[in-house]
């Protein structure tokens, strides 16, 4: 038997994944929705580009945090517009900073960056930063239904990426400020090679120095903060979906071993969509169906439990109908909970 599942507990923050397709929105919503019905302030934020958040509860979401029903809300969050949001930011901080001569270069240069690998992620992930931040303030819960396998794992792996990053460019100011006070002890010539960067009506020398150390420390300590969260077992945990089929599997596995490396806690596994046991009222050609499904899905049912032995499990069965709306997410919740006790 599973150790026993513990999927919302005192936890602030949850992340639903796995494979496409195996019902993490519908898990999220589940969650999100349970957790307020239980006198929690919950948002569930969908950060997976083909977003269907708003599809299971019947509701528009979009890019604002829209109230879904008491203590609920729900957030889309479109990745390209965070990139946007992000390039705008940096550019209005790099006006402030340099001569208004160089401000059409700043605008080719960040949008070409635009464009580089990575910038819609790191956009992304500082988005979800600050909604991390906000869980035991602002909410009390945030569920993150995440997107497909590949693109979480990437994103799990970029606080300490970008952390490293960030301090690189701590160095690397510290030492252009320093070259900056040799160069100017040689006079005008050696000035003005730095004059499209040092003479701007904002910021002295000194106060510019500043506020690009302070940008870049203030960053590295909202990347530290999430890389904190994420590690932190009492507070953070990913709950993997599967369905019972071997691409699931082999997907669940590398999350899981990702995770792993990372130091990240599992809350539980979620079988998903099992088929329920034969009925006597089945009738001869639907029996016989089900049980040639039944008999392929038995083996890959026992996979699981011994790929996953050391995790919690928790069975949920395949429903005759889709679940969509706050009540059926309700009633849905209700068995995903019930589940969870049963273990």
């Amino acid at each position: 038997m599973s150790p026993t599942p513990d999927l919302l507990g005192e936890r602030r923050i949850l992340f639903v994944g796995g494979k496409g397709g195996v019902g993490k929105t519908t898990i999220a919503a589940a969650l999100g929705t349970t957790a307020a019905d239980q006198g929690r302030r919950c948002l569930v934020v969908s950060t997976d580009p083909a977003h269907s958040l708003g599809d299971v509860f019947g509701l528009a979401i979009g890019g604002t945090v829209t109230s879904l029903a008491p203590r609920l809300d729900g957030l889309e969050i479109d990745p390209e517009r965070e990139a946007e949001r992000h390039i705008r930011a940096v550019k209005q901080h790099m006006k402030g900073l340099v001569h208004p001569r160089l401000y059409d270069e700043v605008d080719r240069q960040l949008d070409l960056a635009r464009f580089a690998p990575g910038t819609i992620e790191a956009a992304l992930l500082e988005r979800m930063a600050e909604l991390m931040a906000s869980a035991g303030d602002d909410v009390d819960l945030v569920v993150f239904d995440t997107a497909p396998t590949g693109h979480t794992l990437r994103l799990l792996s970029l606080p300490e990426i970008m952390a490293a990053w960030t301090d690189g460019l701590l160095r690397h100011r510290e030492r252009s400020s320093k070259l900056a006070s040799v160069l100017k002890r040689f006079g005008s010539a050696a000035e003005s090679r730095v004059d499209l960067f040092d003479d701007t009506t904002e910021f002295s020398d000194d106060s510019r120095a500043a506020t690009i150390h302070e940008l870049l420390l203030a960053r590295r300590r909202k990347l530290g903060r999430a890389r904190e969260l994420l590690l932190d077992g009492d507070v953070t945990a990913f709950v993997l979906v599967l369905n019972p089929d071997k691409l699931s599997i082999l997907e669940g596995r590398k999350i899981v071993e990702a995770l792993d490396r990372a130091s990240m806690t599992v809350a539980a596994v979620v079988v998903n969509r099992v088929l329920p046991a034969p009925m006597p009222m089945e009738r001869d050609g639907d029996k016989a169906f089900l049980d040639a499904r039944r008999r392929q899905e038995a083996p890959y049912l026992v996979e699981i439990a011994r790929e996953f032995a050391s995790l919690p499990r928790i069975v949920l069965p395949l429903l005759a109908e889709d679940i969509h709306g706050l009540e059926a997410l309700r009633r849905f919740g209700r068995v995903l909970t019930a589940r969870s006790n049963e273990q």
